[in-house]
């Protein structure tokens, strides 16, 4: 089940309480306080695993809670601190607090961590109270309550190319034929009910045997839009969130003689769904394709949407998945798109809100020459 949203309730370690003892071993010339400090409590940490794509784990697990921090003892004996929290969430997910709506971290790098409950501090015991005039002392701190935070996740698939258009425009097909990528595929509107990734290499190298693999990008392909799906019709437009990370956007389109619409309207209608979701969509770059070409007798229609791309200046393709036909020339056209679209640079202010601990290199694999 893919899950792209949760929210979780997580609570720090308490401290432990200091001790109140005095030594009166024998043969120990000096006596006194001896308490020891409470140890702190564990803390929460949320950090990014490569290996995760769903939040499925938090669906119905919604509270974390970490150790306390045990008390102090006597001969000055410091107690254990709690042990440390860390949950794992795909990479690309974003933390927010439920109650004040900060966004605390947007966790986009393998490996990347960030602390989000505190966990107290252990209580001092009575040794640090003894002065000169008060060498007896019965004084003690309690340990401090942990953090207590309510969060809420919120996925953002990490992809270079997003695929949208209406139901049934052929979105699932094409992934399925340049990449790995097994979605369900079927004749019928709303076969995908949430995106699918796939890696795609545009040169038709392997890696194998010295041979270079060439680029390489990340496809999504996302559950099709229909008219009104920002007011909640169809599956509506939640899923639109995974395409904000993207650098570039394919329209397809079916022009082929099964379809009645009129593919420029279709044009219209997916472009205002996307400006109703978030204006920076209809601002990235985009490419026109035009499917089921091998279904396609009546070409008008395809030939007024090619000259209406040209108008608009958009790059326009005409494709037939099943066959093959215009799909090679439609995936390298795409990683020189993306050639000279610039990389997000990550957000540094987010990032420093972050712990520098061990961040890993990760790499997506099962790439599917083209």
């Amino acid at each position: 089940m893919f899950v792209d949203e949760a929210k979780i309730l997580v609570k720090a370690g308490g401290g432990g309480n200091g001790c109140v003892a005095f030594r009166r071993e024998k043969f120990v010339p000096r006596g006194g306080p001896s308490g020891g400090d409470g140890g702190h409590g564990g803390s929460i940490y949320v950090e990014a695993n490569p290996n995760d794509n769903t939040l499925l784990r938090y669906r119905y697990n919604r509270e974390f809670k970490a150790d306390r921090g045990r008390h102090g003892e006597g001969s000055n004996c410091t107690g254990h601190s709690g042990e440390e929290m860390v949950l794992q969430v795909p990479v690309g997910t974003l933390v927010f607090d439920e109650q004040t709506g900060e966004t605390i971290a947007d966790l986009a790098n393998p490996g990347q961590r960030v602390l989000v409950a505190q966990g107290g501090r252990g209580g001092r015991g009575n040794q640090h109270f003894a002065k000169p005039w008060h060498q007896a002392p019965r004084e003690h701190e309690e340990g401090h309550a942990g953090e207590e935070r309510h969060l809420r996740f919120e996925l953002k698939l990490l992809a270079d190319v997003g695929l949208v258009g209406f139901p049934n425009a052929g979105k699932s097909t094409l992934i399925s034929v340049i990449s790995a990528a097994r979605p369900k595929i079927a004749n019928y509107p709303f076969t995908t009910l949430e995106p699918n990734l796939g890696v795609v290499n545009a040169d038709g190298g392997t890696g194998r045997e010295g041979r270079e693999l060439g680029r390489t990008f990340v496809v999504a392909d996302l559950p099709g839009l229909i008219e009104g799906a920002h007011e909640g019709a169809g599956l509506g437009i939640r899923f639109l969130r995974h395409v904000e990370r993207t650098r570039l956007l394919v329209h397809l389109i079916d022009t082929s003689d099964a379809s009645d619409a009129d593919p420029i309207r279709s044009f219209e209608i997916i472009s205002g769904e996307l400006h109703a979701f978030s204006a920076t969509l209809t601002d990235k770059p985009m490419i026109v394709v035009a499917t089921k070409l091998d279904a396609t007798t009546d070409r008008t229609r395809l030939d007024a949407l090619r000259d209406f791309c040209a108008q608009r200046g958009l790059e326009f393709h005409a494709i037939s998945a099943p066959t093959g036909e215009g799909v090679r020339d439609l995936v390298r056209s795409i990683a020189d798109a993306l050639d000279k679209i610039p990389k997000p640079a990550p957000d540094h202010a987010l990032d420093s809100q972050a712990d520098d601990g061990s961040a890993t290199s990760g790499s997506l694999h099962n790439t599917h020459p083209v």
